[in-house]
């Protein structure tokens, strides 16, 4: 009979308490809830990064433009150039005769005005300057084909401006030229107006690449 009984109590399976179930149940949702709070906050800080640097990069922009309108701000109450996003625009006929690479007396005498404020905030700042030549969409004439074409126009025209800013003391590793020809126009080619207004040059400060020779340092 003890045998029996013994038996007996072998065929009984041991039961999980329930407080032991819920405990894991709870522990797995709260390592669940705090994987996702983590995931969240991750999220949020790097939202909040990206919202400072750009919030520091529009500061930056904004006072780089300031800057630029006090450097230049005689050229402009003049209206002899204008600024737009950082950009100094001149008119293609103040410096160019048509179809001509050759500075017009006038245009030398604006660059000259140039070159010292520009020169001065390109060195406060650590930045060089780009000058970019642009002409309208007519192609070269015969009876007056100096260039090969617009593209060719373009690049003297830029690089005229470019030693003339060097010749009026503008460090030369601060300074370099661009053609674009009839690309990037900002008026229509239809009428006269709009291909005077695309007959131009610009300037526009940029970032000295990391690489780039200091040009407050002699070069060995």
């Amino acid at each position: 009979m003890v045998r029996d009984e013994i038996d007996l109590d072998a065929g009984l399976e041991p039961t999980v308490p329930v407080w032991a179930v819920f405990g894991d149940l709870m522990a797995g949702m709260l390592g669940a809830f705090v994987l996702i709070l983590v995931c969240v906050l991750g999220m949020q800080l790097d939202l909040a990064s990206r919202l400072e640097t750009e919030m520091q990069q529009r500061r930056a922009e904004s006072q780089r433009r300031e800057a630029l309108e006090q450097a230049l701000a005689g050229p402009l109450a003049a209206g002899r150039v204008t600024l737009n996003n950082g950009r100094i625009g001149i008119s293609g006929s103040v410096l160019f005769a048509f179809n001509s690479a050759d500075l017009q007396p006038g245009g030398r005498q604006l660059l000259k005005s140039l070159a010292g404020p520009l020169g001065a905030y390109l060195k406060a700042r650590d930045e060089i300057l780009m000058v970019s030549g642009f002409t309208d969409d007519r192609q070269m004439r015969d009876g007056a084909r100096l260039f090969a074409d617009n593209w060719e126009l373009s690049a003297q025209r830029a690089l005229t401006v470019t030693r003339a800013l060097i010749e009026e003391g503008v460090p030369s590793s601060s300074v370099f030229a661009a053609a674009f020809g009839a690309e990037q126009a900002v008026a229509s080619n239809g009428d006269a107006e709009g291909r005077a207004k695309n007959r131009r040059v610009e300037m526009a400060p940029t970032p000295r690449p990391k690489n780039a020779p200091d040009a407050a340092k002699p070069r060995e």
